[in-house]
């Protein structure tokens, strides 16, 4: 997963825990989780990473959990962010705090499920102005994982850490849940 990063933003460490394969279980998985509100599931697959994360070296410093947000239109309409159970299970884990409110998502944007990178990017969804970063203070000095549900291009995940690092001397490491 790191290597999807090389050379945009620089990160501590990235990792995904399962394959996403289209018809696959994964794909059933994540849909039930995204779009059938079974957010246990972002509650088991946080524990698992959580104590696979423990047994890491590069990811042992973690200061703080944030999830890629949703925008506030989108979580009322679903009625969660199907990323929360996922990362406030491995901040327990892994003993630090999970700070739900680090970023937000301002720009209203359209699903990316069937977009391309460069789509994701020229269209606004994943841009750098889609983004904000809530209190730099919180952050500053830290080693925040931030986490999301899947990664796909790495867009969403490019954009966010590149906000995150705006802060004084973050360094910013990566986990989802699946990568396709």
């Amino acid at each position: 997963m790191r290597k999807i990063f090389f050379g945009k933003v620089k990160v501590e460490d990235a990792t995904a825990l399962l394959k996403f394969q289209k018809r696959g279980l994964t794909q059933e998985l994540m849909h039930n989780l995204k779009y059938r509100g079974q957010q246990e599931i972002g509650t088991i697959f946080g524990a698992w990473l959580g104590l696979e994360l423990l047994e890491s070296a590069s990811f042992k410093n973690i200061d703080m959990v944030i999830p890629v947000p949703l925008h506030p239109h989108r979580k009322r309409k679903r009625g969660y962010n199907q990323v929360t159970k996922f990362g406030q299970e491995i901040a327990a884990v892994l003993q630090v705090p999970y700070f739900e409110d680090g970023l937000t998502k301002i720009t209203k944007t359209r699903s990316q499920v069937f977009k391309k990178r460069l789509n994701r990017f020229s269209s606004g969804n994943g841009a750098t102005d889609a983004y904000r970063l809530t209190d730099p203070s919180v952050i500053n000095n830290k080693h925040i994982l931030l986490v999301d549900d899947i990664i796909t291009t790495g867009a969403t995940l490019e954009n966010c850490a590149s906000i995150l690092k705006g802060a004084s001397s973050v360094k910013v490491s990566l986990a989802t849940i699946a990568i396709a």
